[in-house]
């Protein structure tokens, strides 16, 4: 695979986490354990491979809806996980960037993603991008009532792009989703016009290298023409 054909950017999906912890007859909070490991294994394999993004669907707006005390226990583990994360990007020089609600969050959740973002700010050879109460109908409503606030009367393409949370990084060229459902559900709708799509039965924690070459093979014979 020629560095041409290696993807500049990866949405991943995280999906599987409960059904896996089901089958192996476990709680489902050690299936979030398991899939925040493969996670940091997935940051590695795309760095190895050239990726030079990364952005992770990690909770989105809808997930607050869950049972309280999973939703209790994801949020104790996301105060691990970002430390984790902040660890693995410094390993190979990346930073860390959080989008989405921040304010939804616990003071302490918040203080935490300053301070790895502070930690790995200035990282030269990629970006980690963690999406937390994230919903892109949310990103899309908050960016035109930016624009609004700042008495914006018409705007361009550019200009709504640098309104919105995840300003600054690329439109991912790949998103894989894992667990087997095939479907975006609301994760970047205005970035992923153009992004090869790839959808897994694999669940999350059981999700393997080999699988991901396989994708970044695949992807590279595909022909991205964005219309032309």
């Amino acid at each position: 695979m020629t560095d041409a054909r290696v993807p500049h950017s990866i949405g991943l999906i995280l999906d599987g986490n409960r059904r896996w912890a089901r089958e192996q007859g476990l709680p489902v909070v050690e299936g979030h354990v398991h899939g925040s490991e493969k996670v940091k294994e997935f940051l590695r394999w795309a760095h190895d491979a050239g990726v030079k993004e990364v952005i992770l669907y990690a909770f989105s707006t809808e997930n607050w809806n869950r049972a309280p005390e999973e939703v209790e226990k994801l949020l104790g583990l996301f105060v691990t996980a970002l430390d984790e994360f902040a660890d693995e990007a410094v390993k190979i020089n990346a930073e860390v960037r959080f989008i989405g609600e921040r304010e939804r969050f616990s003071i302490e959740l918040q203080d935490k993603m300053v301070a790895v973002e502070a930690r790995t700010k200035g990282g030269t050879e990629g970006t980690l991008a963690v999406a937390l109460s994230y919903g892109g109908r949310a990103e899309i409503l908050a960016a035109v009532n930016t624009l609004l606030a700042s008495g914006a009367q018409s705007v361009d393409e550019n200009r709504f792009k640098e309104a919105m949370w995840s300003a600054g990084l690329a439109d991912p060229d790949l998103i894989i989703r894992t667990g087997g459902e095939k479907r975006l559900s609301n994760f970047l709708p205005w970035q992923s016009v153009y992004s090869e799509l790839f959808f897994t039965d694999t669940k999350l924690p059981a999700f393997t290298k080999e699988e991901f070459d396989a994708i970044l093979k695949d992807y590279a014979e595909r022909e991205r023409r964005h219309g032309k």
